[in-house]
């Protein structure tokens, strides 16, 4: 039996398994529940207490939480296979010429404009982990070559931080048992 649980949101994108993997194996006196996040509630739900740690998108600049930068996402730009810019293996701002793009209307309509462009109209940018997970197979996603990667982070509240956090953010810098701070 778990003492405790530690509750980690994600956000889409964002695969977590791998990380629940290393912490089952390991002894850990915590079980860990991973949850779920839409993009917009991603500082909502640390503040309301819904998680206790997330992997977040940034910009995330709350000066009280904790934020432990981790990886890099690529740009891209998703199009229609009929589309003629699908035939390009990378693109960048000059090769969208006059294209129509998808603009996002909200931060959690991805999968809203990933439709839209499947029409066959335009074009629409994302991170390259969100068009994978959004991927049909009528829509392609080309890095995109001239843009700034987005990152993520793990933030969690400076209020609560203990043990169980600290080891969580060691087994996701991929610290073993073995290995020391």
């Amino acid at each position: 039996m778990h003492a405790t649980t530690l509750r980690v949101g994600f956000v889409p994108g964002v695969e977590p398994d791998r990380f629940l993997r290393r912490w089952k194996s390991g002894r850990r006196q915590a079980w860990l529940d991973l949850v779920p996040v839409p993009l917009s509630r991603q500082r909502a739900v640390l503040e309301e207490g819904e998680v206790d740690m997330c992997f977040v998108r940034l910009p995330h600049e709350v000066a009280e939480h904790h934020l432990v930068p981790l990886w890099e996402e690529r740009a891209a730009i998703v199009v229609g296979t009929e589309n003629v810019l699908s035939l390009h293996d990378e693109l960048s701002e000059e090769d969208l010429g006059d294209e129509t793009e998808i603009l996002a209307e909200h931060l959690d309509d991805a999968a809203d404009r990933v439709a839209v462009v499947a029409t066959g109209v335009g074009y629409t940018r994302m991170p390259l982990s969100l068009a994978r997970l959004h991927h049909r197979k009528d829509v392609v996603a080309r890095p995109r070559t001239d843009a700034a990667p987005t990152r993520i982070a793990l933030a969690w509240p400076k209020a609560a931080d203990d043990e169980v956090r600290q080891e969580f953010v060691g087994v996701v810098r991929g610290r073993t048992a073995r290995s020391s701070r």
